[in-house]
């Protein structure tokens, strides 16, 4: 199977004290292996929730999906957990850092209670770490890093697992122009190491990048072309 995400006549819909709100309605998706997949979007477009069905953060009301091989769209949530621990890595918007936790010790984070050995889970960490070049700021406390190295980290730990597939959720969001430009060669780290990637943005940063990639625009739930 060449898929890394295949996604058929998906819907989500929320209920709301105005009544029902579909926020995505019958999408049909094939990312491929190794593919860079840029969702297009205002905010409220639908992008973010989809990128957190096909974590697994959440659940589509109707439809099917295959991520990794695996079909999540009815998984119980504590078989999710296990899925995205190591078929999923994630970078969100604001990070979602333990402000008061070490560079590495929120690299390490994922890697907890899988049964690994501790020289085992460091030397991922210190892989992970030299890959987004944040090893120097391994003892560092998150609270005292900068947003770009904050950012990295956030990178790290979602490396640290080598997972299949990336999930960036408008990862320049609070960056400026200086490091939202160092995600970008963060990107062609992604393509070089083969991971299958989709960044959710409305960053016009993202139209002109000189890596191979397709755009997809959704807009009010679909997929426009």
């Amino acid at each position: 199977m060449n898929s890394a995400v295949l996604i058929e006549n998906l819907t989500k819909e929320f209920e709301t004290p105005a009544g029902k709100f579909i926020a995505l309605k019958d999408i049909n998706l094939e990312i491929k292996k190794g593919e860079l997949v840029i969702l297009k979007g205002v905010s409220g477009s639908g992008k973010s929730t989809l990128l957190s069905i096909i974590s697994g953060l959440d659940h589509p009301t109707s439809g099917k999906i295959v991520v990794a091989g695996e079909s999540i769209a009815k998984l119980p949530d504590s078989h999710l957990a296990k899925f995205r621990a190591t078929k999923v890595g994630m970078i969100f918007q604001h990070f979602n850092l333990i402000e008061t936790f070490t560079t590495k010790d929120n690299v390490i984070a994922p890697l907890i209670n899988q049964g690994l050995s501790l020289d085992r889970i460091f030397l991922m960490a210190n892989e992970a770490m030299k890959k987004a070049n944040i090893i120097h700021k391994k003892d560092i406390q998150v609270s005292k890093l900068s947003g770009g190295e904050k950012q990295r980290v956030a990178i790290a730990r979602a490396l640290v697992n080598s997972p299949e597939i990336i999930l960036c959720d408008e990862p320049t969001a609070n960056l400026d122009r200086a490091n939202a430009m160092r995600f970008i060669e963060i990107l062609k780290l992604f393509a070089k190491l083969k991971k299958s990637v989709v960044v959710a943005t409305h960053d016009s940063i993202f139209d002109t990048i000189e890596i191979n990639h397709r755009i997809i625009q959704i807009e009010d739930g679909q997929i426009i072309n």
